[in-house]
C-alpha cells in the first residue's frame, strides 16, 4: 500500500448551503394533460409549471412557427423611419458607422449589422469603445472621430440608450443617430433621429424580450424586404441572432424562441466561415436522435445545435475576447467567407478563452480566500462587497457569479486602478484612485436599485435586475459597502441568503432513461424563461464517487431502491469541496446526455444535494464503492460482505487489498485472501488510511 501521513486531519461532510423551492405537485392535472399529449407525467408537470395547461397553449410552444406574429413595423415606432434613414444614406453613398459593444450580444450585433449593410451596398466601418480605458457605450470621442471621418449616420447596437450627452454632440455636428438598444431606459431619451428599444414597445409583444442582436436582426431584414434584396441574407443573419441572443441570456420566449429553434438547426451546417471554425476548434458535435414528440406523432429531428452548446462552448469563447483582447477579432470572425483566416481567428478566441479561464479560476480562489480570512458575517452584512487589487475587471463578472452560487448572497467584486488608465497596468492598492466592478443579484435583489441607491458614492454605474457595473473613487469603498448593506436589508430576509434550486418534480431513478431524455427535445430551446426541466430524487445512496478534472467536479454513481432498483451516473461541476458526498442524499438534477465508444446514454448533473429527512437515525449503509484521492494517489474502498457481518476493503493502484472487520485490530493485505498476509491496523499508517476510507464512505 502506499504510505500516508501519520496525521489525517478530521473530516466532515459539507453540503452547498441551499433553499429548495419545489413546485407543488399536481398529480391528477398532470396525468390527464400527458394523456392529451402523449407525454411523460413529469414533462406534463413541467409544463404546468411554466403556465402550459391546454392542448391550444402546448401547440403554440412545440410549434412556434405555428403562431401568428405581429408584423414589426406595427410594434416598433421607430422601425419606418430608421429604414428611411438607412436606405437614403446607401443611395447617397454616404458613410454609416456602428457603434458596438464588447460582449458577445453587442459583438454579434456589429457583424450582424456589418454583413447586412455590406450586402446591401452601403459604405458601413465600426467602431468599438475600449473596455479597459473607455468603458460601456458610444462616448465623445468615438462620436467626434466618426465626424472626421465623414461619417453621416451613426447606428448604435447594443448600447446607447442612456448616452444622452455624446447623441446630442453628434447632432450638433450634423450626424444622424439610430440607436437600436435593449437595456432599461433612463428617464430623459437621447435625442436620436430613432430609437429602437424593446422596452419601449408593449410588455405583451413578442418583441419585448429581443436582445441586442434581436433588436439589429429585426431592422436589417425590414431593411432588406424593404430594398427587395433579400436573397441570401436571412440564413446568415439568423445564425448571428442565435449566438447573440443565447450568450446574452435573452428570455427564450416570444419570438425569441420562434428564431433561436430555426437557427439552432441552421448553425451545424453554417454558410459562415467563422462559425464552422469556431464550432469546429470548440469540439461541439450536433445532436441527432429519434425523438418522441409531443402530440403523439414521432418525428426524426435534423441535427441541431442545443442552446447549451452556445451558452457553455460558443458563447464563452467570444466574450473571452470582448473580455481580455481586442473585439476585432470576434467581429472579423463573424465577418469573413476566408476559411483560413476564419480558422486564424477562432484559434485565438480559443488561447483568449483559456487565458480568460486561468484568470477566472486565481481571481477566485483569492476572493475566497480573502472571505474566509475576513470572517464575514454574511447573515448580517446581506451582500458580499470584495475589492482586490490586480485583479483583471474583464472577467470580474463571472467570479461575480460563482461567489453567489458559493455564498448565495448579492456579489459586488472590484479592483483598484489608476483614475488615468494606460495599457492594463494597475496601481497597488494605496496608490490607485478608483474601483471598478461587476455585480451579481439574486432573485430578491435588484442589482439596478441597489447601485442607484448608492448613486451618490459612484462615478458611473448601470445594468438591470440581475447585474451590473460601476465605477466610484477609492475612497468610498468603505462607505459604499455600509450604504449597500443597508439596502440589502431592505429587501433580503435570512431565508433568502442561500443559493435558490428550483425544482420542477419528483421522480424515480427508474423514470430517468433516453425516451425521457428526447421528450425534453420538445421543449427546447430550453433556457432563460423556459429553464430545462429540473428533477429530485429522495435519498438515493452514492454507490460510487471521485473527484475528476482541473476544476475539481465529481463523478458519481446514485443508486435508488424501490419496486424497480436503479443507478444512474452524474456529476457535479465544480463540487470537489464537497467530496466525498454522504451516502444517503437527496438530490437534484437535470438530465444530460452522455457519448462513449458510440453508445449514447443519459446521466445527471446534479444542481442540489442535500440530507434526506431523518437523515439522523441510524441507518445501515448500503454496499458499494468509492473512489477517493489523497496526496495524489487514487484509492477506492467499499464496505462489504464477509460472512455474517462485513468489513472494511481498500485497494490501491497496484491491486493489493486491506480488509479490516469492524472493532479488530488485526487485518488482512494482499492481491488475493488466500495469499494475505495480517498487518497490526492500529500502527499510524494502516490507521490513518482506514479513517481516511470511512470518511470516504460516509461512516
Amino acid at each position: 500500500m502506499q504510505e500516508l501521513p501519520t496525521s489525517v486531519p478530521p473530516h466532515f461532510h459539507r453540503l452547498p448551503n441551499q433553499r429548495w423551492q419545489i413546485y407543488s405537485p399536481q398529480p391528477q392535472q398532470a396525468e390527464q394533460f400527458a394523456t392529451e399529449i402523449g407525454l411523460s407525467p413529469l414533462l406534463a408537470q413541467v409544463l404546468i409549471n411554466r403556465g402550459i395547461d391546454s392542448v391550444k397553449e402546448v401547440q403554440g410552444f412545440i410549434e412556434p412557427e405555428s403562431l401568428v406574429l405581429p408584423a414589426p413595423m406595427d410594434e416598433f415606432p421607430d422601425l419606418a423611419a430608421s429604414v428611411k434613414l438607412l436606405r437614403e444614406a446607401i443611395s447617397r453613398g454616404q458613410k454609416i458607422a456602428i457603434c458596438g459593444d464588447y460582449d458577445a450580444d453587442g459583438m454579434t450585433s456589429t457583424a450582424l449589422l456589418l454583413r447586412a449593410l455590406r450586402a446591401l451596398g452601403a459604405n458601413v466601418d465600426y467602431a468599438i469603445p475600449s473596455r479597459m480605458r473607455e468603458g460601456y457605450g458610444i462616448n465623445d470621442r468615438i462620436v467626434e472621430e466618426f465626424h472626421s471621418e465623414g461619417v453621416a449616420l451613426i447606428l448604435t447596437v447594443d448600447n446607447g440608450i442612456a448616452a444622452y450627452g455624446p447623441v446630442a454632440r453628434a447632432r450638433e455636428l450634423g450626424v444622424k443617430v439610430i440607436i437600436t438598444d435593449h437595456h432599461d431606459l433612463p428617464p430623459k431619451l437621447p435625442p436620436a433621429d430613432a430609437i429602437l428599444n424593446p422596452k419601449l414597445i408593449a410588455e405583451s409583444s413578442p418583441y419585448r424580450g429581443l436582445a441586442g442582436v434581436g433588436v439589429a436582426y429585426v431592422l436589417a431584414i425590414t431593411l432588406a424586404i424593404d430594398m427587395q434584396k433579400m436573397g441570401g441574407l436571412v440564413n446568415p443573419l439568423l445564425e448571428l441572432f442565435t449566438l447573440g441572443t443565447i450568450a446574452d441570456l435573452a428570455p427564450l420566449t416570444g419570438v425569441n424562441r420562434r428564431w433561436v429553434k430555426r437557427g439552432l438547426r441552421l448553425l451545424p451546417h453554417s454558410q459562415l466561415a467563422g462559425v464552422q471554425a469556431l464550432i469546429q476548434v470548440a469540439g461541439v458535435q450536433p445532436a441527432s436522435a429519434e425523438s418522441s414528440s409531443i402530440l403523439k406523432s414521432k418525428t426524426q429531428t435534423q441535427n441541431s445545435l442545443k442552446p447549451e452548446d452556445i451558452g457553455f462552448r460558443l458563447g464563452p469563447r467570444i466574450n473571452a475576447v470582448g473580455r481580455l483582447a481586442d473585439p476585432q477579432i470576434v467581429i472579423e470572425l463573424l465577418t469573413t467567407d476566408d476559411r483560413e483566416l476564419a480558422l486564424k481567428n477562432a484559434m485565438q478566441c480559443e488561447q483568449i478563452n483559456q487565458r480568460r479561464q486561468e484568470l477566472c479560476q486565481e481571481i477566485e480562489q483569492e476572493a475566497i480566500a480573502w472571505c474566509e480570512k475576513s470572517d464575514l458575517d454574511l447573515q448580517q452584512e446581506r451582500v458580499l462587497v470584495v475589492v482586490q487589487p490586480g485583479w483583471h475587471h474583464g472577467v470580474i463578472g463571472i467570479v461575480a457569479s460563482r461567489l453567489v452560487e458559493r455564498y448565495g448572497v448579492p456579489v459586488f467584486i472590484g479592483t483598484f486602478e489608476d483614475e488615468v488608465e494606460s495599457g492594463n497596468e494597475f496601481k497597488k492598492a494605496n496608490q490607485s484612485k478608483i474601483v471598478r466592478g461587476s455585480a451579481r443579484g439574486i432573485p430578491e435583489f435588484n442589482v439596478f436599485d441597489g447601485l442607484n441607491f448608492c448613486a451618490d458614492l459612484l462615478t458611473k454605474f448601470g445594468g438591470h435586475k440581475a447585474a451590473g457595473g460601476f465605477s466610484m473613487p477609492a475612497e468610498n469603498l468603505e462607505q459604499f459597502r455600509n450604504q449597500l448593506s443597508i439596502f440589502a436589508h431592505q429587501c433580503l430576509q435570512p431565508e433568502h441568503l442561500k443559493p435558490l434550486v428550483s425544482v420542477d418534480v419528483r421522480a424515480d431513478l427508474a423514470e430517468i432513461n433516453l425516451d425521457l431524455y428526447r421528450q425534453i427535445d420538445a421543449l427546447e430551446p430550453c433556457g432563460i424563461e423556459n429553464k430545462a426541466p429540473v428533477f429530485w430524487t429522495p435519498n438515493v445512496c452514492i454507490t460510487e464517487q471521485k473527484i475528476v478534472g482541473k476544476g475539481g467536479h465529481v463523478k458519481l454513481t446514485a443508486t435508488q431502491d424501490g419496486k424497480v432498483s436503479a443507478s444512474v451516473k452524474a456529476i457535479a461541476w465544480r463540487w470537489g469541496e464537497y467530496f466525498p458526498l454522504p451516502r444517503r442524499v437527496d438530490i437534484a438534477y437535470r438530465l444530460r446526455e452522455n457519448s462513449f465508444n458510440g453508445k449514447i446514454s443519459v446521466e445527471l448533473e446534479l444542481l442540489g444535494v442535500r440530507l434526506p429527512a431523518g437523515a439522523a437515525s441510524s441507518r445501515r449503509p448500503m454496499f458499494g464503492k468509492v473512489e477517493f484521492d489523497y496526496c495524489d494517489r487514487t484509492y477506492s474502498c467499499s464496505l462489504s460482505p464477509a460472512g455474517a457481518s462485513e468489513e472494511l476493503r481498500i485497494r490501491n493502484s497496484q491491486g493489493q487489498v486491506l480488509a479490516v472487520a469492524p472493532g479488530q485490530n488485526i487485518g488482512l493485505l494482499g492481491n488475493s485472501r488466500k495469499d494475505a498476509r495480517e498487518v497490526d491496523v492500529s500502527l499510524p499508517f494502516f490507521e490513518n488510511l482506514i479513517q481516511t476510507a470511512k470518511h470516504a464512505l460516509g461512516i
